[in-house]
């Protein structure tokens, strides 16, 4: 059976019973600002072995490591002096840097997919903490079958991986409800590989640098999320939808109805006032009430490119990608 424990009511209780599941090789799905992660000890590859048997994961595809502070980042990685002020700006936070790992890292080749750079984020909030007692990396990719929907809250855990689970942390809805934007930083240019929560925007003002967006489709996999289908749900996908058709559901957004919507078997908004922010946290968590509605498609409406618009759309156009 799944302990679930509040780590709001009980974060004394949570960081004792993490800590020890995780000593034991098992993994333990955490909170996020950005999702919920499959979290287990880097450093062990049976560990991490785990995590790629429970969700199902190809092991080419690396992990994100998490780390608490950047003296533990620095024990495994060699940063780069933009990569560093990045970190300096936007961590704790939605930010993974795809570094040059040391020689000396203990981090298990298991969770870099054989790769000799890492990819490496320190996430805010609880996670955090667990981390730190912890005092060792931990890969942690999303708590949830491999290519489909990210999860946003314990529940969602629960009902995809609790029956495999040793432990859930339950913090509430993730904040920003996608997962981390990923960037590289090559000589001097800093290449996009994954769009997510932290607004590229804020990186290109920080830098005063365009960052570039990198072609993945058929490239070689450096980073999570760059698979050419994921985050899918059961039902089909369509994009772009200007109108409704029978028994689909409708992801729309900014309030605005599209014909036909009186034949849809459910209609959810992503954020009625255009905020590019509640509808980034709100998309997981709509997609699987979409999902659950039992519609064989889902239909979403236009959604702006700008901000993290282009997270989002990232997500819909690999949701919506030929599936094997």
């Amino acid at each position: 059976m799944t302990l679930i424990i509040d780590t709001r009511t009980e974060p004394d209780r949570a960081l004792a019973h993490a800590c020890e599941t995780l000593e034991a090789g098992l993994p333990v799905a955490i909170p996020t600002e950005t999702v919920y992660g499959l979290a287990a000890d880097a450093t062990n590859p049976d560990a991490i072995g785990r995590i790629y048997e429970m969700k199902g994961r190809p092991r080419f595809n690396p992990l994100i490591c998490h780390v608490a502070d950047f003296a533990m980042a620095e024990q495994h990685v060699s940063f780069d002096p933009i990569s560093r002020q990045l970190a300096d700006a936007f961590w704790p936070g939605p930010l993974t840097l795809i570094l040059p790992l040391k020689s000396g890292s203990s981090v298990h080749s298991l969770a870099s997919a054989g790769l000799d750079t890492l990819g490496v984020r320190m996430p805010d909030g609880f996670s955090r903490a667990v981390i730190a007692r912890f005092g060792r990396p931990l890969a942690a990719p999303s708590a949830n079958t491999s290519g489909k929907i990210s999860p946003t809250s314990a529940t969602h855990v629960e009902a995809d991986l609790g029956d495999r689970l040793a432990l859930i942390l339950d913090a509430g809805p993730a904040d920003i409800g996608l997962e981390s934007t990923i960037v590289k930083v090559e000589g001097d240019n800093i290449r996009l590989l994954r769009p997510g929560g932290l607004d590229v925007a804020d990186i290109e003002k920080l830098t005063g640098r365009t960052v570039l967006r990198a072609e993945t489709a058929g490239a070689a996999i450096e980073a999570p999320g760059m698979l050419a289908s994921h985050y899918a749900p059961g039902a089909a996908v369509r994009l772009d939808a200007t109108d409704v058709r029978a028994g689909e559901a409708l992801i729309r957004f900014g309030g605005k109805p599209l014909p036909g919507e009186d034949k849809a078997a459910l209609v959810l908004d992503l954020s009625l006032s255009g905020d590019l922010r509640e509808a980034a946290a709100n998309l997981f968590a709509y997609m699987k009430q979409a999902d659950a509605s039992k519609a064989s498609t889902i239909a979403f409406g236009s959604i702006p490119h700008e901000g993290l618009g282009e997270a989002i759309l990232d997500r819909l156009e690999r949701a919506a990608a030929p599936r094997e």
